[in-house]
């Protein structure tokens, strides 16, 4: 559950945020403007269309400056005219199939853009917190069946991993070389895979279910036997501005976080995907299938699991909700939209939804 008063944190606090046109990103705006924050938003235009970002109409309520993170100009501009006090930085290219067909781009992205928004903290003094959310998929996978800490070998083996992976080596660097003695408090977050009504990314699995019934056709899955720590996207949204907000007042809260499920919710894609069938035939009553149409595509993990023993001891935090219960959310988000419901309100529900938050 949110604690809703202790977030007053942010009433007129100015927070940048990039990478706040993507699915995490609208999220996090959208709750930062619910928490009455002085939002900016740098990032590329929306990644795909539609988008939440546009859906919810969220420039309307926010400084949303379109900016590419690898332009150190016009990002440190940004910083100098808004003079953030709080960085949460989530500009990516995080689709690890693209990392494949685009290495370059994504290490630019991943790593340089990284980099330039450290750089641009550096040069601001207003700055007091920052959050750098890279993935759980930094850690050298060896296909165990236990969860990784914070303390296991960073070694991502694809390109959109790797990059991850060197974007923490990044700002560990920048910590010990540029912010140790100034009152600066930087974390990373290792995050799992996030789900949520409002995602419509390619090769991601909940946006191919619902495009896919949709149109009335089968759910296409390309590896069903993959197992990974599924989370709403709410959860990892509320660790960040958690984080942020606690270690601005006290900065040995900062560190290395993981960001994940309780281990119950380490789901298959194939248990995942039943769990929407099962969902959606009950909101909607139309049976719904899914094919297993594996591709022989890239190398991707097959089981990862994540300890966030370091996150729940440190700042007593618990999961607010398990998959089966968040999967209801996620169907009611996209029933409202492909009904034509205000999905404003429907998003917001969601919120109120998920976080217990009255």
């Amino acid at each position: 559950m949110i604690n809703k008063k202790e977030l007053e944190f942010y009433r007129g606090k100015r927070v940048l945020v990039t990478g706040h046109t993507g699915f995490k990103g609208s999220y996090m705006c959208k709750l930062l403007i619910m928490l009455g924050a002085d939002v900016t938003g740098y990032s590329l235009e929306p990644p795909t269309d539609p988008a939440l970002f546009n859906i919810l109409k969220l420039s309307e309520s926010m400084n949303s400056i379109i900016g590419d993170i690898r332009d150190l100009s016009k990002l440190q501009s940004v910083f100098n005219e808004t003079k953030p006090e709080i960085v949460i930085h989530m500009a990516a290219q995080p689709i690890v199939r693209e990392s494949y067909n685009n290495p370059v781009y994504t290490y630019d992205v991943n790593v340089m853009g990284t980099v330039n928004v450290l750089e641009c903290v550096r040069n601001t003094p207003s700055v007091r917190s920052v959050i750098n959310v890279t993935t759980d998929k930094v850690y050298l996978n060896r296909e165990w069946e236990w969860g990784y800490r914070e303390d296991e070998e960073l070694k991502g083996y694809d390109p959109y991993s790797n990059s991850k992976s060197c974007s923490e080596l990044v700002t560990y660097s920048y910590v010990n070389s540029f912010f140790k003695d100034r009152d600066i408090a930087v974390s990373t977050c290792r995050a799992g895979n996030v789900i949520g009504g409002g995602d419509f990314a390619a090769d991601r699995i909940i946006p191919d279910c619902f495009r896919a019934v949709a149109k009335g056709e089968d759910i296409v899955v390309r590896n069903p036997y993959s197992t990974r720590p599924y989370q709403h996207v709410l959860e990892p949204v509320y660790v960040y501005l958690l984080i942020a907000m606690r270690q601005y007042s006290d900065k040995s809260l900062a560190g290395n976080y993981n960001v994940g499920p309780d281990e119950a919710d380490c789901y298959t894609t194939g248990e995942l995907v039943d769990l929407f069938c099962r969902k959606w035939e009950e909101k909607n009553g139309k049976k719904v299938n899914w094919i297993n149409k594996y591709d022989g595509g890239p190398h991707e993990a097959n089981f990862l699991k994540l300890d966030c023993s370091k996150l729940k001891k440190t700042f007593g935090w618990k999961p607010m909700m398990n998959v089966e219960e968040a999967m209801d959310s996620i169907v009611m988000w996209y029933d409202s939209y492909m009904h034509a419901v205000e999905i404003n309100e429907a998003t917001e529900k969601e919120i109120h939804l998920v976080t217990k938050w009255e």
